[in-house]
């Protein structure tokens, strides 16, 4: 007989249960796999059941399967702080300068200075490092991403969802 694992001629092969499947193999497969007991049931031809173990362990790696993730969990952003434009004016007003004496000093338009310090205008990372090298102050700071918490993610949105409470 053939070996149906390694394909050897084998003198005799006996049946073998490998990863759910039953095999005739020879001697050096048999230890792949557990022996195959004829059980008495109605089906022919079924596989056995497998062992509490077994099934206990696969129900373990579904449930890590099934598991959400969270990609942002653990990072940090950069970002610009609130009173962006409350720093920038104190700053430059400690400094002795006006907005005209500070956007000429770092080669900007007066207008832009002005809308910046009055948050009307959120400054792009180029003007952004300029104000705060010309000042020597820092803009930015390292914000800790949370995951978002959702009272009830089965629940249909409501007026509630989009009104602020403070």
């Amino acid at each position: 007989m053939i070996c149906e694992m390694c394909g050897k001629e084998a003198g005799v092969t006996k049946p073998v249960f490998i990863e759910g499947t039953k095999l005739h193999v020879c001697q050096n497969c048999m230890r792949f796999g557990e022996e195959y007991k004829a059980q008495p049931s109605s089906k022919a031809g079924s596989a056995p059941a497998p062992s509490a173990a077994i099934i206990e362990e696969r129900l373990q790696k579904r449930e890590k399967r099934m598991q959400t993730k969270d990609v942002y969990a653990n990072t940090q952003s950069i970002e610009l702080v609130a009173d962006y434009g409350k720093v920038i004016r104190e700053a430059r007003t400690a400094a002795g300068m006006d907005v005209e004496q500070f956007a000429a000093s770092i080669y900007e338009k007066k207008g832009i200075i002005a809308k910046v310090e009055a948050n009307n205008l959120i400054p792009d990372e180029k003007l952004m490092k300029k104000i705060e090298k010309a000042l020597n102050i820092k803009l930015t700071e390292a914000v800790q991403v949370t995951a978002g918490t959702n009272k009830n993610t089965s629940a249909k949105m409501t007026l509630e969802n989009f009104i602020r409470k403070e």
